[in-house]
């Protein structure tokens, strides 16, 4: 655990030289110069017994959901960024959730796949549970039609749980660019280093194309408190909020059809732009912010041996819930769970068998 975070002065004057959000003002828990300040401290990665984690159930607790579950709900008028079909609904008079749906949109599915594997390798992101959905007073179905009765029963839905704990913001829709995780300072700590560069890496890997700031996000592990010197964070994490559009080719309009679970685009795309260099492949997208990183040996090597960890079991599991096998795009087959776990596994080689610079 990090030691407690006192927001000196000194942070508001490093603000000028850096690009974050603009005026040192409180616009949420913490002020731009604090918001600096818990970057520079935070983490990205907690440890996980990766080989026994149960990629097919996922997250358990009380306001979790099993794989397929059939969920009854209230609709909750609400407006969304972004054009994914997406609602909140009630499930009683104080749990609201947010529903993503839709058998030809591809969030549907890379949320839940991407999620559960951050998951297992101990890195941060909200929970996503598949499940079907029925819906009282859906002013529309599943393909945007008027409804014509209620409940209306949504079968391929998912339902996000946050990740815990408080966001800290220093602006309105503010999360972290991937410039910006380049600040993570841990003094000599090489590790802390070699996680940000395995996280890197992994979205590269992934083909995370739509990573505007918005889509990361900057949270607090522990009860933010009050002090002279201003707001105190004892545990800042970063992590990606939306995984929406992974499993397929950074595509520089970030096109559901190419960037979201399409097999046949992320097979072709090597996770090397340059092996000799340990630089990872990742196009430009007009949203991004993370393009082509270079990753230092550390970091490969670490993600190389979470990855490694993992067994073909578990990789069937990963893709089986997600139901990566319902994926159809331009009228084409989807491709098999073994399809899927094969390609997994030849990126994850290519992973193991490059050696970076230091």
């Amino acid at each position: 655990m990090h030691s407690r975070l006192w927001y000196a002065p000194l942070a508001v004057a490093v603000i000028a030289a850096v690009t974050l959000v603009g005026d040192d003002a409180p616009t949420g828990p913490v002020t731009a110069g604090a918001r600096l300040a818990t970057l520079r401290a935070a983490r990205v990665w907690t440890p996980t017994n990766v080989a026994t984690m149960n990629m097919y159930e996922g997250p358990t607790g009380p306001d979790a959901f099993v794989p397929g579950q059939i969920v009854d709900c209230r609709f909750v008028p609400r407006s969304f960024d972004g054009s994914t079909p997406k609602f909140e609904c009630a499930l009683d008079g104080s749990d609201e959730v947010k529903i993503k749906y839709g058998r030809h949109n591809g969030e549907v599915y890379s949320e839940v796949a991407a999620s559960r594997l951050l998951w297992a390798l101990g890195f941060g992101a909200d929970r996503m549970y598949p499940v079907r959905v029925r819906c009282r007073g859906c002013p529309t179905d599943e393909n945007g039609a008027p409804t014509r009765g209620d409940p209306v029963q949504f079968d391929a839905a998912v339902i996000e749980r946050r990740f815990p704990g408080e966001g800290i913001v220093a602006g309105p829709g503010r999360g972290w660019s991937w410039s910006e995780i380049e600040f993570i300072d841990q003094g000599d700590d090489a590790a802390e280093r070699s996680h940000r560069d395995a996280l890197k890496l992994l979205a590269a890997m992934l083909q995370h194309t739509d990573n505007k700031p918005e889509q990361q996000r900057v949270v607090c592990l522990s009860p933010i408190q009050s002090s002279a010197a201003g707001p105190v964070c004892d545990e800042p994490f970063l992590l990606i909020q939306d995984l929406g559009k992974m499993f397929g080719r950074a595509d520089y309009l970030n096109r559901d059809f190419v960037a979201s679970v399409n097999l046949r685009e992320w097979q072709q795309v090597p996770v090397w732009t340059d092996a000799t260099r340990c630089i990872a492949r990742l196009d430009t997208s007009v949203t991004g912010t993370l393009h082509d990183p270079r990753i230092g040996e550390a970091g490969r090597a670490f993600l190389a041996g979470l990855l490694n960890q993992l067994a073909d079991a578990q990789l069937r599991d990963l893709f089986a819930v997600a139901q990566f096998d319902r994926r159809v795009i331009a009228g084409q087959p989807p491709s098999s769970t073994d399809d899927w776990v094969a390609v997994f596994k030849e990126k994850r080689r290519q992973i193991e068998e490059a050696r970076c610079p230091p």
